[in-house]
């Protein structure tokens, strides 16, 4: 049995967008392929890509998403099936990063906004 991680990542304060102090109501859920070391295993995603999803959550529904953590070259994107989100949302060098609990992920979003969001929690998830 293999172990993906589940990643909550909350808005952290992103002054100039409006969010001086962040906000949890929104935010992302991650089903994330990570090493021992915390870094995304691209082995690992290649066996369980279905498995690895993404949600994202916020108190406007109109701005719920749901969709699958994708990788292609070395770069890590959310992709959404709903047509209306637009292109994949990149996620500015996630590859070489940690991810851990305190740790921050810039992700730029379908309307051209590059907000930070830091991982409040992570837990083990079996597939």
């Amino acid at each position: 049995m293999t172990t993906l991680t589940r990643l909550t990542l909350h808005l952290g304060r992103n002054p100039e967008a409006g969010f001086p102090d962040g906000d949890d109501r929104h935010g992302y859920l991650i089903t994330a392929p990570l090493a021992r070391d915390g870094r995304l295993d691209v082995d690992l995603w290649r066996a369980h890509k279905q498995a690895c999803i993404v949600i994202r959550f916020s108190p406007d529904k109109s701005e719920f998403a749901d969709g699958w953590l994708s990788h292609r070259g070395s770069n890590w994107f959310f992709r959404y099936d709903e047509e209306h989100e637009g292109p994949d949302e990149p996620l500015f060098r996630l590859g070489d990063h940690q991810l851990r609990v305190g740790d921050y992920v810039t992700i730029h979003e379908a309307d051209g906004d590059d907000l930070v969001y830091r991982i409040t929690k992570a837990e083990p998830v079996r597939v």
